[in-house]
């Protein structure tokens, strides 16, 4: 008989949760395993709920560390704690899930368990499921953007911000972005949410054009893009003191505007947070005193649409929404405004990487002119798990050395997926691959 897993009992604010394989490392580079992940939430629950607190969240679990297969689990597991509390939502495409909100550091801490290193709310409470108190403002360097060109960017969000009489409170993202937090009053709906998010972007552009851009299309964009579809009904990102999937264990640092103009991502690790938040507390303290209205965002909006500027293109799972423009990205449309090619859809980032370079190699004149935001790798997003697909824009190409458009390589058949395989959850295989055995 197959020996159980060895557990430890933590006791968190009045409960016991357990820690199943508690010396698992889920980040093999700085050796940091699930009980390190479970002490990191308890030592910044504070912070950490007040972002993710009370809200719907989906799951983000990496079973076998951040360098093997993870996946989204919208719906709460069905062997939970009779403690953690679940909220039913209805998305888009018309299903609903019940999806766990976190009241206390317990569930942070039973979250940790299942591997969940970021903490993904939606901008809601769990009492009202239709009108965010959230605005977030997403700034998404292109490939090639460094740190200083954002902190740039930063500040004319700060100046835009202010302008409209709205208070921001920024962090890192974990990655290479920033994230602005502004608090609203539950008045508006997912929609016009986004409007205003759009109208901001637009605005952020106009003050800085060619370092910030609002273009949806990835061959369109330059700079930093201001990503407003984050406030779209359904999208979700990594709230404050989530942990990310990176070789360091970094962390979303709640951060003053000034220290954005001095610290560096890499120095807010999974690590060094728990002391700096016991040193200077939560920056965003005081996000919910803070409260603003969208109503300055939603005349500028009104004033862009009489301008000309209607509605930006929704994904493909949103229904059609008045005035929106064509969902073709441009180099689909009968005359490509960009010559855009497909060169790699993999199951694995790396894998498509991987046929990154063999093309180079095969076709050196025509890479020697590409530039970093030439190269456009998508993490196409299913039900629950991610592949990569890259593209590559030839605008810089001459057009007598443009490739023509070959099969990708690789050519992964997408609708073929195996499961994650985890030593502590179980995987069902997908519907197709179930009808097919």
């Amino acid at each position: 008989m197959p020996r159980a897993p060895e557990g430890e009992v933590l006791p968190v604010a009045g409960r016991e949760v357990t820690i199943s394989n508690p010396q698992k490392v889920l980040f093999p580079e700085a050796g940091h395993t699930k009980l390190d992940l479970a002490h990191y939430y308890i030592a910044v629950a504070d912070g950490a709920l007040r972002g993710a607190g009370n809200r719907p969240n989906v799951l983000v679990r990496y079973p076998n560390g951040i360098t093997s297969e993870f996946f989204y689990q919208k719906r709460a597991p069905a062997s939970r704690p009779s403690w953690i509390e679940v909220v039913s939502l209805q998305f888009p495409s018309g299903r609903t899930a019940e999806e766990v909100v976190p009241r206390d550091a317990a569930a942070l801490v039973w979250m940790a368990n299942l591997a969940c290193l970021e903490l993904h709310p939606h901008p809601i409470r769990a009492d009202d499921l239709d009108h965010p108190d959230e605005l977030r403002i997403d700034l998404d360097p292109v490939p090639g953007v460094t740190w200083p060109q954002m902190r740039e960017v930063a500040g004319v969000v700060r100046a835009a911000l202010d302008d409209l009489h709205l208070v921001g409170w920024p962090k890192t993202s974990g990655s290479r972005g920033i994230h602005v937090v502004v608090r609203i009053e539950r008045r508006w709906t997912f929609t016009l949410v986004r409007r205003a998010a759009l109208a901001f972007a637009r605005e952020v552009e106009r003050r800085a054009p060619g370092l910030a851009t609002s273009k949806w299309w990835k061959e369109e964009r330059q700079g930093v893009f201001l990503d407003y579809k984050q406030n779209a009904k359904d999208r979700t990102v990594a709230s404050a003191y989530s942990v990310r999937p990176k070789p360091d264990a970094r962390v979303s640092a709640p951060v003053t505007w000034e220290e954005i103009q001095e610290c560096d991502p890499a120095d807010f690790t999974l690590a060094t947070m728990p002391a700096r938040f016991a040193a200077v507390g939560d920056r965003h303290a005081g996000i919910d005193d803070a409260v603003c209205s969208l109503e300055p965002l939603l005349e500028l909006s009104a004033r862009h649409e009489k301008e000309g500027m209607g509605d930006a293109p929704w994904p493909p799972q949103y229904k059609k929404q008045e005035g929106e423009p064509p969902r073709v990205q441009p180099s689909r449309r009968r005359v490509p405004k960009h010559p855009l090619i497909e060169i790699a859809r993999a199951r694995k980032k790396e894998d498509a990487v991987a046929g990154l370079e063999r093309w180079r190699a095969r076709h050196p004149e025509a890479s020697a002119h590409l530039e970093p935001a030439d190269v456009l790798v998508d993490a196409m997003r299913g039900r629950s798990s991610t592949w990569t697909r890259i593209r590559i824009n030839l605008r810089h190409v001459p057009e007598s050395q443009r490739p023509p458009q070959e099969r990708p390589d690789p050519d992964d058949d997408l609708n073929d997926w195996g499961p994650v395989s985890p030593d502590d959850v179980p995987r069902r295989r997908p519907a197709r691959a179930r009808k097919a055995s």
